[in-house]
């Protein structure tokens, strides 16, 4: 079985993504790994080739910043890392660059692609997530945020990313049928220092929207308030060996008083039903296999 790595990356920098954790962090269960490198304004692709791997291979891209309707932009620059892919790879495993995987999972995963390989039918690997909010202590668990996607695809290239590259389809807009594993993506997507996260919303807004419409929507600060969210959880389990250090250096202060955690009542029935349940009410980019 070959498996073969895929992301893409832009401004890692300033915007202070894990990449590197990210690729790290899946990088032992896959024989290669291709890495589409945009073009940045500040040092990614130097960052990106820090990474001493035979595994890794780089594409460097340029974005078409005129598409700004549902931030397509990112599904583009996803498949062109995806087309990259030779076809010698039965599996190909998607990582975001704020996105990293317990080392505990890894064997699950491979187990998970063993298992499935000789079966056409699945068209991929259906993961949980933990979305983690204002600091590494807390996570988010309102019915807003997904509870699960499509990590792990077949190399069949009549799959595509789908509108802002959370997800995939196929086939003129099919949506992929999978097998659940037990097996959680870190989206650490929403933890940067305050400064950095105000300027990534700023800029990734623009992936959307027009000019005109950040200027109008988008709070003028320095820096971004994560007081707003509407209800957490602590998180007291353990994270990523490769993300210690970067805990370590956490340089900003979150707390959030779980007491005060603001739920109505659609939010009571979504989550006794999934709780009890086990029904995701929520919108759903996939066939989950029986």
């Amino acid at each position: 079985m070959h498996v073969t790595g895929f992301t893409f990356i832009r401004n890692a920098v300033k915007f202070d993504y894990p990449v590197v954790e990210a690729i790290q962090s899946i990088l032992p269960i896959c024989d290669d790994f291709i890495v589409a490198v945009g073009n940045s304004e500040d040092d990614t692709l130097s960052l990106i080739k820090t990474i001493v791997s035979p595994k890794i291979k780089i594409i460097e891209t340029t974005w078409d910043e005129s598409l700004r309707k549902g931030g397509s932009v990112l599904a583009v620059e996803t498949d062109k890392a995806f087309r990259a892919i030779s076809d010698k790879a039965d599996w190909c495993f998607y990582i975001q660059g704020d996105e990293v995987v317990h080392e505990k999972y890894l064997d699950t995963i491979l187990q998970s692609m063993l298992r499935w390989k000789n079966s056409p039918e699945v068209d991929g690997l259906l993961f949980k997530y933990l979305h983690f909010y204002g600091s590494y202590d807390y996570v988010a668990t309102s019915s807003g945020w997904y509870k699960n996607e499509i990590r792990v695809i077949r190399n069949n290239k009549n799959i595509y990313s789908y509108r802002d590259a959370q997800g995939f389809r196929k086939d003129n807009n099919k949506r992929l049928k999978v097998k659940p594993i037990d097996a959680y993506i870190f989206h650490y997507g929403w933890v940067k220092p305050p400064l950095n996260m105000q300027l990534k919303q700023l800029t990734f807004q623009k992936l959307w929207h027009s000019n005109d419409w950040v200027d109008k929507n988008v709070v003028k600060t320095d820096e971004f308030d994560y007081s707003g969210i509407d209800r957490l959880e602590l998180f007291d389990e353990s994270h990523p060996e490769l993300m210690k250090e970067r805990i370590q250096r956490l340089n900003w202060v979150f707390t959030h008083d779980i007491s005060k955690n603001k739920i109505n009542l659609k939010e009571r029935v979504k989550d006794w039903m999934w709780r009890y349940l086990g029904i995701n009410t929520n919108y759903r980019n996939y066939k989950i296999l029986k």
